[in-house]
C-alpha cells in the first residue's frame, strides 16, 4: 500500500465553517461575508440545459438520476480519501469500489499532501469552496479535484471543472502565498474508462471572473423579484 505523505499548513488559516444553503446555493460565513460557494456561482452557466434536460427525461427520472451520480460521487470520494489518508476503505458498494480503482494508478502519482476536502476563501474573487485535493502531482504543486461520470468526457464539456480548480488555486495562493503549478481533473466513468486532464489557471481566470460577476448579478435579479412576490 502506497504511503502518502502529508505537509503540515497553519490551520488557523483556513475558516473552520461549513456551507449553508440559501435560496438554492451555497454560501460560506467568511468573516461576517457572505461568499458563494464556487460550485453554487458555476451551476448557474449550464442552468438553462439542465432545465431542458429535466424536461426531456421528466422530474421523476431526473430527481434519481441526479440523487445515484451524487451517492456515487460522494462514495468515491470517501473511498478516495481514505486512501489517501492511509486509512481502511469503509465502503463495498461495488459502483464505487470499480470506479476507485479506476483511479487508483492516478492516484498512486500523487504525493506531499497540502490540503484534503479543505474549506477554503479567495477575498479577491468573493468566492468560498471546499477543495478536494492539493499536492503534488508528479512532483508539481496541483489543485486535484476527483470526478466520476457515467461515461467518457469530452475536454468542450467541462469547462466548469477547469473553473472550480482554478478558483481552488487562488484561494490557495491567497491564503498560504504559494503559487499552484496546475489544475488537474481525474475523471473515472462508469463505462470503465478514466481520463486525467492537467491545465494552467491561466487559461481559466479570465472566464472564471466573468461567471462570478454573472452569478452575483443573477442572485441580486432573483432577490430583487422575491422582494417584489413579498409585497
Amino acid at each position: 500500500m502506497t504511503k502518502f505523505n502529508f505537509i503540515q499548513l497553519d490551520e488557523s488559516k483556513v475558516p473552520q465553517v461549513k456551507g449553508k444553503r440559501v435560496n438554492g446555493f451555497r454560501f460560506y460565513d467568511i468573516e461576517g461575508k457572505h461568499y458563494p460557494s464556487v460550485t453554487s456561482v458555476l451551476s448557474i452557466r449550464k442552468a438553462e440545459s439542465l432545465k431542458q434536460w429535466r424536461i426531456n427525461v421528466t422530474d421523476k427520472v431526473a430527481d434519481w438520476e441526479m440523487g445515484r451520480a451524487a451517492r456515487r460521487g460522494k462514495a468515491t470520494h470517501t473511498l478516495v480519501e481514505q486512501y489517501l489518508k492511509n486509512e481502511t476503505p469503509s465502503i463495498r458498494d461495488v459502483l464505487p469500489l470499480g470506479m476507485f480503482k479506476l483511479m487508483k494508478p492516478y492516484l498512486d502519482q500523487i504525493n506531499n499532501i497540502h490540503c484534503l476536502e479543505t474549506v477554503m476563501f479567495s477575498n479577491k474573487l468573493t468566492i468560498a469552496g471546499q477543495v478536494d485535493c492539493i499536492a503534488e502531482y508528479n512532483g508539481k504543486l496541483s489543485v486535484i479535484d476527483f470526478k466520476t461520470a457515467n461515461k467518457e468526457r469530452q475536454e468542450s464539456w467541462i469547462e466548469n471543472y477547469f473553473m472550480q480548480t482554478t478558483a481552488y488555486a487562488q484561494m490557495y495562493e491567497e491564503i498560504f502565498g504559494k503559487k499552484i503549478e496546475q489544475i488537474v481533473i481525474l475523471l473515472a466513468s462508469e463505462d470503465g474508462s478514466t481520463q486525467s486532464f492537467i491545465k494552467e489557471t491561466k487559461d481559466y481566470m479570465t472566464p472564471l471572473m466573468k461567471s462570478i460577476d454573472d452569478f452575483y448579478k443573477y442572485y441580486e435579479n432573483l432577490n430583487k423579484d422575491k422582494i417584489k412576490q413579498d409585497k
